[in-house]
């Protein structure tokens, strides 16, 4: 988003949700369905959207104040260092979420935890090997 009044509207969504939220799990005596989750989720939803919108408009304040820091960030941002040390990083999260999330699957599974449960999280489980074995093959073409 280049437009800055866009997050001032993700931070005043971000504060709606929250608010709503907590409004609800407050007022709502005896949830039932949905409503048993919905207003959680509202409050971490609107607590990520709010962080989000006020971190962008702190850093956009900053930087409009101090140029000089705002070319040495984008300098940083866009340094071939720093792109292979986050790629190597986001590569070994993975390989250890890829281990995490099958353990995972087998505690739960073996907990007796209700079996769609355990059937979105294998799916899920699923997805992503099969996301990691398409893009192997992309780039093993390209490279």
């Amino acid at each position: 988003m280049k437009n800055p009044i866009s997050y001032y509207f993700l931070s005043f969504a971000g504060v709606a949700l929250l608010s709503m939220g907590i409004i609800s799990i407050k007022t709502i005596e005896d949830p039932q369905g949905i409503l048993r989750a919905l207003p959680y989720i509202c409050v971490g939803l609107g607590c990520g959207i709010f962080g989000h919108g006020m971190g962008e408009i702190i850093n956009r304040h900053l930087m409009k104040n101090n140029p000089a820091a705002a070319k040495q960030m984008e300098i940083e941002k866009n340094d071939e260092r720093n792109l292979a040390i986050a790629n190597r990083a986001k590569a070994k999260a993975y390989d250890m979420i890829v281990f995490l999330f099958g353990a995972l699957l087998l505690a739960f599974a073996l907990m007796g935890i209700d079996k769609i449960t355990v059937l979105i999280l294998a799916f899920a489980y699923m997805f992503i090997l099969g996301f990691n074995v398409y893009y192997r093959v992309k780039y093993y073409k390209e490279m």
